[in-house]
């Protein structure tokens, strides 16, 4: 998407190209000969030299005319740049096209002009255009990598503006801004079949994570526009009068993704950190449940509800927004989500209290066995519970100290869990196929206890 340009801008007595800024712009060279001006000044009236004073005003008068120069040049400029795209996954590249042109009645000469971006996305590019006619227009392009989500903001251009010797340098900006966003990578994760109940406004015996209405057995007469395949002849007999089989009913499965944030329960930060990792899987969990029709909300260890607590998607049978634009809302939020200063759970606990169910998959930081515990008490009875849980020891960098992930296990699915360590060394699409066997509750394969 191209932003609009803004207006040409003009030099003012207060801003950017006023003259305070035009004298703040002398360069050393432009400092040394005033200073040594001054100073030649004052050594004519001591020495009583008339020659020392001629040489004193040019040095000091030289740099005083290069900033008025400087201060009076006009350049009618105008810049708007194309950002392709302007979403990306965190480690892959976009496309910063700038178009430059020359908006006024007389040529420009040779330009310098560079491009305000954050030093996280690379050097500050720039550009030396030549000579511009009227109307005329230049186009350059480079491109820039964002490692890390987040949201980068563009621009605006600035074009540096410098007399023929070197005395004064002054930056004026001038053009659009953009902003880059930068998701966190989702990985495609196989079909997981999950007993228990994870029904919540859908299926009530949810086994499969995948949305499918049951017909209603109970028919209905026949109404004008009814699909004749639906057609229930049975019931057509016994009653003496056309009956159809009632429409699949428009159920919506819902999830809760809950992303631990405590910045006490990670270490590291960074590309390819704990945190990192958590917010990656809890993204793709999130994108893999919207592709299903799951209507999928993301809470945090704050208690704040992100995009909010009805959430995002449940589309079925075509109806219902499309899970690509849910997915969207939910990595755009996923890609500024940063640490918070919270101690436990409590705040979670609370929002999901009287909560009606549904899919609960949890990523959790590093727990002691007192905070397991009550991490387990965010899952309700009878329905579906998934904890990926940060395992502090396998990662490096781990705090010294802290308790391996063994015993947080064991309480998470003593509680009804289905709870695997997260690792750096496991890829989560395993980890999310392992949830739905026996090793996810802590058994083998022949439902034997084990770690």
């Amino acid at each position: 998407m191209t932003d609009d340009p803004y207006p040409p801008e003009e030099p003012d007595a207060d801003g950017d190209g006023g003259l305070r800024a035009a004298f703040g712009g002398l360069t050393t060279r432009g400092r040394s000969f005033l200073a040594a001006g001054a100073a030649a000044v004052v050594c004519s009236y001591v020495l009583g030299q008339e020659g020392l004073l001629r040489v004193g005003l040019l040095l000091a008068v030289l740099p005083l005319v290069c900033v008025l120069v400087v201060h009076r040049t006009r350049h009618r400029i105008a810049g708007d740049r194309l950002l392709s795209p302007a979403r990306v996954t965190a480690g892959q590249e976009a496309q910063v096209r700038l178009r430059v042109a020359n908006v006024s009645r007389v040529p420009a000469g040779p330009l310098l002009v560079e491009d305000r971006v954050p030093w996280v996305l690379g050097p500050h590019p720039r550009f030396a255009l030549d000579r511009m006619e009227p109307g005329g227009h230049r186009e350059v392009a480079y491109r820039v990598r964002a490692d890390l989500r987040g949201r980068y903001p563009l621009g605006p251009l600035r074009l540096r503006l410098t007399d023929p010797f070197g005395m004064c340098e002054i930056t004026r900006g001038f053009g659009t801004r953009a902003t880059l966003t930068a998701v966190p990578y989702c990985e495609p994760l196989p079909p997981l079949r999950i007993s228990g109940d994870a029904a919540g406004r859908g299926d009530g015996s949810l086994r499969t994570l995948a949305l499918a209405g049951d017909d209603d057995i109970i028919p209905r007469a026949y109404r004008h526009g009814d699909d004749v395949r639906r057609i229930h002849w049975r019931a057509t007999a016994r009653a003496g009068e056309l009956m159809v089989r009632r429409e699949e009913q428009q159920r919506r499965a819902h999830a809760t993704v809950l992303l631990d944030t405590r910045g006490a329960a990670y270490a590291g930060a960074g590309p390819g950190s704990p945190f990192e990792r958590a917010v990656s899987a809890a993204a793709s969990v999130a994108a893999h449940l919207l592709g299903l029709g799951f209507t999928v909300r993301l809470l945090t260890d704050t208690g704040t509800w992100i995009p909010g607590p009805e959430g995002v998607g449940g589309r079925t049978g075509g109806a219902g927004p499309d899970p690509a634009d849910a997915a969207g809302t939910l990595l755009d939020a996923l890609a500024v989500v940063d640490h918070s200063e919270a101690t436990g759970l409590a705040a979670a606990h609370e929002a999901l209290r009287g909560d009606s169910g549904g899919l609960l998959v949890a990523f959790l930081g590093g727990l002691t066995e007192a905070e397991a515990a009550r991490a387990a008490g965010l899952r309700r009875r009878g329905t579906t519970a998934v904890a990926f849980l940060l395992d502090p020891v396998a990662w490096p960098h781990a705090p010294l100290g802290h308790p391996d992930a063994a015993a947080a296990l064991r309480t998470l699915r003593t509680a009804g869990w289905a709870a695997l360590a997260l690792t750096p060394y496991t890829p989560f699409p395993e980890l999310w196929r392992l949830a739905g066997t026996p090793v996810g509750r802590g058994l083998t394969a022949d439902g034997v206890a084990g770690r």
